[in-house]
């Protein structure tokens, strides 16, 4: 099965959760929950599930669990896609 890892930047405590740009190899996301108790990461993957259009199960937080910069493996999707479904994102 295809696998993409991602090196994510969260904000959590957002308006709305949204994908503001991919900048030197590193997405920036702001995230519609607060850093408490684990929320904002099951709000990551949740989010990125609904961009990405794969299952939650798929996504997986391997690094920074309780820091604003993560690492993300996303099953199912060889990096290609990942950018082409990213790149659909306003």
């Amino acid at each position: 099965m295809p696998q993409t890892r991602l090196t994510v930047a969260v904000r959590p405590g957002a308006r709305r959760s949204e994908i503001r740009e991919f900048k030197d190899g590193v997405l920036q996301v702001r995230i519609a929950a607060p850093p408490v108790e684990g929320k904002a990461n099951r709000e990551l993957i949740q989010f990125l599930s609904d961009v990405l259009e794969v299952a939650r199960s798929n996504i997986t937080i391997e690094r920074g669990l309780t820091g604003k910069l993560k690492v993300v493996l996303v099953r199912g999707l060889d990096p290609d896609a990942v950018t082409k479904r990213l790149k659909v994102v306003p």
